[in-house]
């Protein structure tokens, strides 16, 4: 049997490896963060790193309904075969590459400045990833080194749970749950974090 379950195993590390993915990387200097890659599969499996050399990036899920809406994006701008810069005299709001990959297929389109309405949806949903995992890094951080700024961290998640902007958010379930269940917390940082736990699962579609 484990010679079966080897290769069944190795066909599905291979089918994931075929996955259609999107990336995107956006360097910015004297911003937080001032480099960052974003990676996501067709199955919503996604990757965030915040150097070129990071070996050990934040990896999560997307929910489905997310990962259809970026991909379809991605095809209204024809997979990034056609010019996004707008070639206008703007400020410098860092350099941003969209790339698509596709077995041998390979597109990519870089822009400061897009005047796509398709784009800049794109373009928000990654800004938006962005945000998202810097909660989770923060929230990682406050819970093992800083209780007093636990509730501060949970406002700011809360806030952005409410204006739309967390992408996959069950990733924080486990970190939130883990608040509640901790007695050593204030109370009133158990009960913001159980709150939001609810309101999180609550939108969660089934069989997610």
């Amino acid at each position: 049997m484990k010679p079966i379950l080897l290769l069944l195993l190795s066909c599905a590390a291979l089918c994931a490896a075929d996955l259609p993915k999107i990336t995107y990387i956006k360097s910015f200097p004297g911003s937080m963060p001032a480099w960052v890659e974003i990676t996501i599969d067709k199955s919503g499996k996604a990757e965030y790193r915040e150097a070129p050399d990071d070996t050990n990036p934040l990896r999560f899920q997307l929910l489905e309904a997310e990962t259809a809406e970026i991909f379809a994006l991605a095809g209204k701008l024809e997979f990034f075969k056609r010019e996004l810069e707008s070639g206008l005299k703007v400020a410098r709001m860092g350099d941003k590459v969209f790339r698509y990959e596709d077995g041998s297929a390979k597109h990519e389109a870089k822009f400061n400045f897009t005047q796509d309405l398709d784009g800049r949806a794109l373009h928000d949903w990654f800004e938006r990833i962005s945000e998202s995992e810097l909660h989770l890094v923060t929230l990682q951080r406050v819970i093992r080194f800083d209780k007093l700024g636990l509730n501060n961290a949970l406002l700011q998640l809360q806030s952005s749970y409410e204006r739309k902007r967390l992408v996959a958010a069950p990733q924080f379930l486990p970190l939130l749950d883990r608040v509640v269940k901790n007695e050593t917390f204030m109370h009133m940082s158990r009960e913001r974090a159980a709150a939001l736990a609810e309101a999180i699962r609550a939108a969660q579609p089934k069989g997610e």
